[in-house]
């Protein structure tokens, strides 16, 4: 089991992490009858993006003895109407100031980060804008 889920109620949920016991919230966004004192379950799905692309370029940033702490990574979700749904998800990377690293060495953790599972996994009707800054 890789985590359980609670209903509430207000529309908000409690999902547990069954490996580590680690939890998190969601709450419904203001524009679909929510709080929004919690991410909405598509802000996740948005948020997931970029924290996997940030995993696994980090794996092969470790590999290549490469520090890529302190770097940020803007999400934006982008949503559609009529059905309701993710339409697009932008993630701007914000590199340390203090990296400077060789084309090649930017090119390879970029196709590492383009390729993380998320990436794959997320429907080819949901555009994402990817965006580094280095």
């Amino acid at each position: 089991m890789t985590s359980e889920i609670i209903y509430e109620g207000n529309l908000r949920t409690s999902a547990t992490h069954h490996y580590s016991g680690t939890s998190i919230e969601t709450d419904a966004p203001l524009d679909n009858q929510g709080l929004a004192q919690r991410f909405s379950p598509t802000d996740l799905l948005a948020t997931s993006l970029g924290n996997c692309m940030m995993t696994i370029m980090g794996i092969k940033a470790r590999d290549m003895q490469i520090d890529l702490k302190g770097t940020r990574i803007a999400i934006q979700k982008h949503m559609k109407a009529d059905p309701r749904r993710v339409s697009g998800i932008d993630v701007i990377f914000h590199f340390p100031e203090g990296l400077h690293l060789e084309d090649k060495d930017k090119t390879i953790l970029e196709r590492a980060a383009l390729t993380c599972p998320v990436a794959k996994s997320i429907h080819p009707d949901i555009e994402q804008k990817v965006v580094f800054n280095w």
